[in-house]
C-alpha cells in the first residue's frame, strides 16, 4: 500500500454490517507470488464514494491456502484498509511454490469474504505443457447483462486478461440503439473521485464480475473509458478545464480498485499523476505478457481525430506509447527468450482502411494514427519467435496478419493479431458471416470479423495459439450462452492466424462451446 498522505485513526472494530460486498481479486501473478484484492463497503453506493466506511483505518485479516477449505493455509497476514485509498486493500505476496494454484480470503472481525483462487506463474526456467486464459474489454453497464464474464469464469482460465473500458463514465441512460438498455448507472457522469469510486463499486456489484475476479488472476489494463472517451495523454477529447483533476481522480480509482501492485500506484510529478500500468508478466518460457497502456502517455489524436489522415499521422516523432514504454518494449522485446510474445493493449493495431480507392482512411485514435510508433514496434520483434498482439476497443470479433507493408496484399504477415468483442457495449449486436464487413474490400490482411458480444478463450502450447472467438446471443437478457463462432489456429514460427473452424450462419444449427 501507498504511503498515506496523513495520520489516520486505526481501528480493530469491525463494521456492523458486511463490509465484502464488493467481492475480491487477484491479480499480476509471479513465480513466487501474486496479488490479492478487496475494498471495505458496507453501503456500496452512497454518494460520496465512500462505500458507507467510517473515516478510519480498518484491520484486515488474510489468509491463502493451498486448498479450498483452508486446511492448509501457507500464508497468513494483516493488512490496513485506509480510507484514503477507499479503504482497499492490495496485499503483495512472495515466497510461494511456483506454478501451482492457492485460494485466499480476508476476514474483519466476524465479516469473511467471498473465497477467491489463484495462481502462481511457473519458474522462469520451466517450459508449461499448456496454458488457458480468457481476455476480454468493453463492458458498458447500461448495455447488457455481464453473463460473459460468468461464462469466462465458468471456462476456470488460469490467466484473465482485461484490455480495458472496464467501466464507463457516462451519465445515466447512455442509449444503446440495437437492444435498449437493461439496467442504468445510478450517479451523474463521473468527474470526480467521489464519482469514480461509487461507479466502480455498482460494477463490482455484478455478481458475474465478481465471479470472473475470483476464478483466477487478472492482467489488468485500462482504456479510454475510465477516465472520459478518447483521451490522449494531457488532453481531453472535449475542452475540458478540469479535465488534469478528473484524470488524476479516474486514475487514482482505477488503483484502488484493480488487483494492481504498489509499484503501479499513482506517482505525481509536474502537476499531473502517472500510473506505472506497462509491465510484464512471465509465464516460464512459453509466454511473456507484455501489457501496454496506451493512453497516458500519447500524443493527442492526429488531424482532429476520425478518420481523416493527414501529414501529421505519419510524422515519426508521434508516439502512442511514450518513448519512455516504447523503449522499455523494445528492450523486453530484444532480449526475449520465450516461445510467444504477447502484447495485451487497447486499440486496433493492424491497418484498417476505409476508402477503397487510393486515398487513405483510417482511425486516428488506433495505431493507424501513429503508424511510425507502430512501425517501431513491428522492426522491434524482428528476432521474436511469434509475437501476437491481443487487442480490445471496437466492440467486435476481428482476426488479423500484421504486416510490416499493409499497402502490399502480397507482403508476408510479420505477426498475428486477436481482437475481443466487446463484452456489452453495444448491445447484442448481430451474428455476421467472417468477411461481411466493408473493411475486407481493401484490407487483404483481415481474415475475420464478427459482431455479436463476447470474449476470446485462448489455449497456449509450445506448438500453437488456439483462440476460440466466443459469442453470446443476446446480452438483453440475462443467461445466454457462450457459442463457439470461430476457431483460430497460430503455429509456432508461422505468423497469422489461421481459420480451423466457424459456425454457420443462425438459420442453421448451432451448439455451444464446442
Amino acid at each position: 500500500m501507498p504511503a498515506k498522505a496523513h495520520a489516520i485513526r486505526r481501528s480493530t472494530l469491525a463494521p456492523r454490517t458486511d463490509p465484502f460486498t464488493l467481492g475480491v481479486a487477484s491479480g499480476d501473478p509471479a513465480p513466487d507470488g501474486f496479488v490479492i484484492w478487496t475494498r471495505l463497503a458496507c453501503s456500496p453506493l452512497d454518494e460520496d464514494g465512500r462505500g458507507g466506511m467510517a473515516d478510519q483505518t480498518y484491520e484486515v485479516r488474510w489468509q491463502v491456502s493451498a486448498d479450498d477449505r483452508f486446511s492448509r493455509v501457507v500464508a497468513t497476514g494483516t493488512a490496513w484498509a485506509d480510507p484514503s485509498w477507499a479503504h482497499s486493500v492490495h496485499v503483495e505476496l512472495a515466497g510461494l511454490e511456483p506454478g501451482r494454484e492457492y485460494f485466499y480470503r480476508f476476514r474483519i472481525g466476524g465479516w469473511y469474504s467471498p473465497m477467491g483462487r489463484t495462481r502462481t506463474a511457473p519458474r522462469p526456467t520451466e517450459l508449461p505443457g499448456t496454458l488457458g486464459f480468457a481476455f476480454m474489454s468493453c463492458a458498458e453497464y447500461e448495455h447488457g447483462w455481464f453473463t460473459g464474464y460468468r461464462r469466462v469464469a465458468e471456462s476456470e482460465p488460469e490467466l484473465v486478461l482485461h484490455l480495458g473500458d472496464y467501466i464507463y463514465e457516462y451519465a445515466p441512460h447512455y442509449f444503446n440503439a440495437a437492444s435498449g438498455n437493461v439496467r442504468d448507472h445510478t450517479s451523474p457522469e463521473t468527474r470526480t473521485l467521489g464519482d469514480y469510486r461509487r461507479r466502480y463499486a455498482q460494477y463490482k456489484l455484478d455478481p458475474d464480475l465478481q465471479g470472473a475476479h475470483a476464478v483466477a488472476p487478472w492482467l489488468a489494463v485500462p482504456d479510454d473509458h475510465e477516465v472520459a472517451n478518447n483521451w490522449a495523454g494531457l488532453v481531453p477529447m472535449k475542452p475540458d478545464l478540469a479535465f488534469p483533476s478528473r484524470r488524476d481522480a479516474a486514475l487514482r480509482a482505477y488503483w484502488e480498485n484493480m488487483p494492481l501492485r504498489a509499484a503501479a500506484a499513482p506517482r505525481s510529478g509536474f502537476g499531473v499523476s502517472t500510473l506505472r500500468l506497462y509491465r510484464r508478466i512471465g509465464w516460464g518460457r512459453l509466454a511473456t505478457f507484455h501489457l501496454l497502456d496506451t493512453r497516458q502517455f500519447r500524443d493527442d489524436q492526429a488531424c482532429g481525430g476520425g478518420y481523416r489522415i493527414c501529414p501529421q499521422a505519419l510524422d515519426p516523432a508521434r508516439t502512442l506509447l511514450g518513448f519512455e514504454q516504447e523503449r522499455w518494449l523494445l528492450d523486453g522485446l530484444a532480449g526475449s527468450t520465450a516461445r510467444w510474445d504477447v502484447l495485451g493493449q487497447q486499440v486496433f493495431f493492424s491497418q484498417r482502411d476505409k476508402n477503397p480507392d487510393a486515398s487513405k482512411s483510417t482511425s486516428m485514435d488506433a495505431w493507424d494514427g501513429y503508424a511510425a510508433c507502430r512501425g517501431r514496434v513491428v522492426d522491434g520483434w524482428a528476432r521474436v519467435r511469434n509475437p501476437v498482439v491481443l487487442t480490445g476497443d471496437v466492440h467486435s470479433h476481428w482476426a488479423a496478419d500484421i504486416k510490416r507493408d499493409f499497402d502490399d496484399p502480397h507482403a508476408a504477415a510479420v505477426g498475428s493479431e486477436l481482437v475481443t468483442t466487446s463484452l456489452t457495449t453495444g448491445g447484442d449486436g448481430a451474428d455476421s458471416g467472417p468477411d461481411a464487413h466493408p473493411f475486407f474490400a481493401n484490407n487483404p490482411h483481415l481474415r475475420f470479423h464478427n459482431n455479436q458480444r463476447g470474449f476470446v478463450r485462448a489455449t497456449l502450447t509450445a506448438a500453437e495459439l488456439t483462440a476460440d472467438f466466443l459469442t453470446l446471443h443476446r446480452v438483453s437478457q440475462p443467461d445466454a450462452e457462450a457459442l463457439l463462432k470461430a476457431r483460430f489456429i497460430i503455429a509456432d514460427r508461422v505468423p497469422g492466424p489461421r481459420l480451423s473452424y466457424l459456425r454457420p450462419m443462425p438459420e442453421e444449427p448451432v451448439s455451444p462451446l464446442v
